[in-house]
């Protein structure tokens, strides 16, 4: 496959993963029906199993060159995870820090997607570009450009407009199913964390030689011992009385597919996109959220003021990448 086909693949499988996991999971949250709604606790702890097969898969892929050499097997395979993982557990270590971020990180984004529309939260959640570019400056010493900085003002102010009150307030906390503050704080969090842990995720991998399948399989062995924490303490009488699949079907598993295979996929494909591609991937993404949310959930009304702070935001997540110089870690977002 030609490498412009490929940037154009790279496009639609961001475009895809970005939009449907929002779209989903937001109607996953809002859906009304029978007998108790799904843990978000618990479909975090799914996806980060799903990741782990997931990733020991692709270890296992990539050794497969082996085969013809000297033999690969299962019990090869097992080495491999062993002289990786458990024998370098200062290493391994390192990545408790990011996985605990990025487990709660998970869980922020039920929250916030429980109680804000797809659009807003798109266009809010944006503010990872910034949380990421001031950590890539105070953790890696990285130096932004003045379309950088440029960017990054026009961001903060598309994103107020975005949040700033309208005469339709009212009537979108009656469309809504739950408090816009409330969701707020958790995209704000969750941004915070994103970009926090995105930035020693990728100072951890440019001090090592290990592959980002090991490191996910880290990250995820870690997000699972968290995870299960945070099912236990937080819904542990729920899981007691109905279970911990309690309220799962068909879409709760679409969302746990989409939510543990999307970073992994995103990670495979975005060598292959430049960051013009990138910002056609955001910019698309958050039209689709906007129209679905407005004509297929229909708990959203857009606003003048809000198409006026997405187009900020959008021209913002162009002009960010048009000098190319610090890149977000997509593998983990």
């Amino acid at each position: 496959m030609s490498s412009t086909r490929l940037k154009y693949v790279s496009l639609g499988v961001l475009v895809f993963q970005t939009t449907s996991l929002v779209l989903t999971m937001r109607y996953s949250r809002t859906l009304q029906g029978e007998g108790p709604r799904y843990l978000a606790s618990s479909a975090v702890v799914s996806a980060e199993l799903l990741k782990i097969l997931t990733c020991v898969l692709l270890v296992y892929k990539d050794h497969m060159a082996v085969v013809f050499s000297a033999g690969f097997s299962i019990r090869a395979l097992n080495n491999v995870l062993t002289q990786e993982i458990i024998n370098k557990p200062m290493d391994t270590l390192k990545l408790a820090i990011p996985s605990g971020i990025y487990t709660l990180q998970n869980n922020l984004l039920y929250v916030a997607l429980s109680n804000l529309d797809a659009a807003t939260y798109q266009v809010t959640y944006q503010l990872k570009i910034l949380t990421t570019a001031l950590f890539s400056v105070s953790m890696l010493g990285r130096r932004l450009g003045v379309y950088q900085w440029l960017s990054l003002l026009i961001l903060m102010a598309g994103v107020a407009l975005v949040q700033w009150p309208s005469d339709s307030s009212q009537a979108h906390e009656q469309l809504t199913t739950g408090s816009q503050f409330v969701g707020l704080m958790a995209v704000l969090v969750a941004c915070c964390s994103s970009g926090f842990a995105g930035v020693y995720f990728e100072k951890i991998l440019k001090e090592t030689k290990q592959s980002v399948w090991v490191r996910n399989i880290q990250l995820g062995v870690f997000g699972l011992v968290f995870g299960l924490m945070g099912v236990f303490v937080y819904d542990g009488n729920r899981v007691r009385e109905y279970g911990m699949f309690q309220g799962y079907n068909h879409l709760t598993w679409t969302v746990v597919a989409l939510q543990a295979l999307g970073g992994l996929v995103i990670a495979a494909v975005i060598k292959y996109a430049d960051n013009i591609l990138k910002g056609f991937a955001t910019s698309l993404s958050i039209i689709l959220s906007t129209l679905i949310s407005y004509f297929w959930l229909q708990d959203f009304e857009p606003t003048s003021v809000f198409f006026l702070g997405a187009v900020l935001v959008i021209a913002a997540t162009f002009l960010y990448g048009y000098e190319g110089k610090p890149s977000v870690n997509l593998s983990r977002a």
